[in-house]
């Protein structure tokens, strides 16, 4: 089932208790619950996408620094998405509305970033959502479709939650042990230790963030896990898989229709990749490279 709004086509999906959102524009996770409960932190209808909730980001997650990056000795100068702080910001897809392939419990949205401005590269990529039991498994994929290697990097932007719950009272664990220092640009300095209460977990009404993490702690299965965790004992799990090495977490008070939202946000390289390399992909022509992460309520 899909509708109209100004993120474009709404898809719809079901499976059992578990339903899923997914905006045309930007492959934006907009909604999931499991239960009747919201997984994902809701938005009005008539808005576009607010603080880039659920997008895709690609070729590159978070901040380039002036726009201007090196490219194995030529300098690329790439659009500034952030007036404000005079970045580039969260990519090349993030206004484009992605072709749609729709089953009733999963969709894979598709779109290609085209050489462009500061970025001489094509690269093909897909989203896949596909519901689970207990919530939803996102499966991403980059195909290089130039004639040379092309840099690519890829993060996503979720908004996590449990909706019928006080979000100032919902307890946030973060297995890392290595935070980014940022200046007023919220571009890295260096790193410094993570705090250890992060690694516990913390009230998130105690805290304020907008802060990349790495050197992070992997379960057996390969999969770092973040929580979110009600007084009640339900929890929020957000899995990242091999390759995403990063994750950034993002707190505001400014969130439509809510007091206070989280956004956590599993990426493939942390801001000014494209200038430190760290966490850059150079994919052969016709490479792909595939990713996974996943969210659920147990």
């Amino acid at each position: 089932m899909t509708s109209q709004s100004p993120t474009g086509i709404q898809i719809h999906l079901q499976r059992g208790a578990v339903t899923a959102q997914i905006a045309q524009v930007g492959a934006s996770l907009r909604g999931l619950t499991v239960g009747g409960v919201d997984l994902v932190s809701r938005y009005p209808e008539n808005i576009p996408t607010p603080s880039c909730s659920g997008v895709v980001l690609a070729p590159w997650p978070n901040r380039v620094r002036d726009g201007v990056w090196d490219d194995g000795g030529t300098t690329q100068q790439l659009s500034i998405s952030e007036p404000k702080l005079h970045n580039a910001s969260h990519g090349l897809l993030r206004f484009t509305a992605y072709e749609i392939e729709q089953t009733d419990a999963a969709a894979t949205l598709r779109a290609t970033i085209h050489p462009q401005t500061g970025f001489p590269y094509e690269i093909a990529t897909t989203v896949t959502y596909a519901l689970t039991d207990a919530g939803i498994e996102v499966t991403h994929t980059l195909t290089n479709r130039s004639d040379a290697a092309a840099p690519a990097a890829l993060g996503t932007h979720p908004f996590v939650t449990i909706g019928d719950a006080d979000p100032h009272d919902l307890v946030l664990t973060v297995p890392a042990a290595t935070q980014f220092d940022a200046d007023e640009r919220m571009l890295p300095t260096g790193t410094s230790p993570a705090p250890a209460a992060l690694r516990e977990g913390v009230r998130l009404g105690d805290i304020a963030l907008d802060t990349g993490f790495t050197d992070l702690t992997r379960d057996a299965d390969g999969f770092v896990r973040h929580c979110l965790t009600a007084p009640d004992g339900r929890r929020v799990t957000l899995r990242q898989g091999e390759g995403f090495d990063y994750v950034q977490v993002y707190t505001t008070t400014n969130y439509p229709g809510h007091d206070l939202a989280v956004a956590i946000e599993p990426m493939t390289a942390p801001a000014d990749a494209l200038n430190s390399g760290l966490g850059i992909r150079r994919l052969a022509p016709d490479e792909t490279w595939r990713l996974t992460w996943g969210v659920e309520l147990s």
